[in-house]
């Protein structure tokens, strides 16, 4: 079987590219596909030395620094990749990757991340904080958002078959092109954790300091809280909202190594999250730790951290994002601790290591080629050992 790997662009080793690093785990030697490579090379092991077939973007002005500025053009640029050639073409999209030209004998199954964000609901957020909410520039954004949702749903169809990254993606598939998706959750590498049982006494938030992760808000809660600590990991633009609200019980530590964090997480007595994420892997890592969460009800928190009113909880929610719903949430914490077992957070942070999400994608694979009647070297590819 001749496989194809389409990602959007290779630029930094981060969520997607960790689904990317496992799927070339299963097809070690499929051909890989992305708008631009520009990927460091102290973070390309996981590509094993595979050489990337890259768009004409890859050669533009100024691509490797401004290459999200060339958001018109990516629909023409996935669209000239020529993937005749290919049994399985397996697309990980979060803005374009999903709408490669393939034809009716090859099986495409896109796993996707979100359909574009800022081209579908999320577009007045970030229209505005990119500054292009008003003007003659705001005019013209939003006409090619609305050239690239149309472009967005005709090549929905040109998919067989969508994996959504969790159910809260799923609906947002269905809500924007109106197709069923099956869920197969994203690794999250659960064996760089351990879990700790002995606590020490502070609360612990860890995040990029960007608008929609709401740190500033999580900031604020505590500063109403001046008898629970609370330990601040992350940087971005954002900071300065964050330090507004510096006092006795709160600690800044700014960007922090791996390591650091780890530490942090092992050790805290609670990890705190705000953000309405498709899956959200930092409460995922800090179960993993052993580590319950306050997490904002929404979103792929509800997947991943299981409230009081499930058996073995491993967190608490809260329906607002709003300092006066995380103090009640916190205080809620405080009194139903003790339902909430390091070991039952280890337990369920296990749910997503690597292995499960191999195991998952390849027996999806497996059974829609079946379906679909296309067997070319399923028996095979089955077989290989994770």
């Amino acid at each position: 079987m001749k496989v194809a790997i389409i990602h959007d662009w290779l630029t930094s080793y981060a969520g997607s590219e960790k689904v990317l690093e496992q799927m070339i785990h299963i097809f070690p030697e499929a051909e890989i596909y992305s708008l631009v490579d520009f990927m460091p090379e102290k973070d390309r092991g996981f590509l094993r030395g595979k050489t990337v077939h890259t768009s004409f973007l890859q050669k533009l002005p100024l691509a490797k620094k401004k290459y999200r500025q060339y958001l018109p053009l990516m629909p023409l640029a996935i669209e000239q990749f020529d993937l005749s050639s290919y049994d399985l073409i397996l697309s990980s999209s979060h803005a374009v990757a999903k709408g490669v030209i393939t034809g009716p004998d090859q099986l495409h199954i896109s796993y996707v991340h979100s359909p574009i964000r800022y081209a579908w609901d999320m577009q007045p957020q970030y229209l505005k904080e990119s500054g292009l909410d008003k003007g003659l520039k705001g005019t013209m954004a939003k006409m090619i958002l609305s050239r690239i949702r149309m472009w967005d749903y005709r090549t929905s169809n040109g998919v067989d078959h969508f994996v959504a990254n969790s159910q809260f993606i799923a609906n947002r598939i269905w809500k924007v092109y109106r197709r069923e998706a099956s869920v197969i959750y994203p690794p999250v590498n659960v064996a760089a954790f351990t879990a700790r049982e002995d606590k020490e006494d502070f609360y612990l938030t860890a995040s990029r300091m960007v608008p929609y992760k709401k740190m500033d808000m999580i900031a604020e809660a505590f500063s109403q809280m001046p008898d629970k600590k609370l330990v601040i990991i992350g940087d971005g633009p954002d900071m300065e909202k964050v330090r507004k609200f510096k006092s006795a019980n709160i600690q800044i530590l700014g960007y922090q190594p791996d390591e650091v964090l780890v530490d942090h997480m092992q050790r805290a007595r609670a990890f705190v999250f705000a953000a309405e994420e498709d899956f959200g892997i930092t409460p995922v890592e800090a179960q993993a730790c052993g580590t319950p969460v306050i997490a904002y009800g929404k979103g792929g928190a509800l997947e991943t951290v299981k409230g009081l009113d499930e058996i073995h909880p491993t967190g608490v929610f809260y329906k607002e994002q709003s300092p006066a719903a995380m103090i009640a949430a916190v205080e809620q914490f405080e009194q139903e601790s003790s339902k909430i077992l390091p070991a039952n957070c280890r337990k369920n942070a296990m749910r997503f290591s690597p292995e499960v999400f191999r195991q998952n994608l390849q027996t999806h694979i497996h059974n829609k080629q079946h379906e679909d009647g296309r067997h070319f070297g399923a028996e095979r590819m089955i077989t290989r050992v994770l």
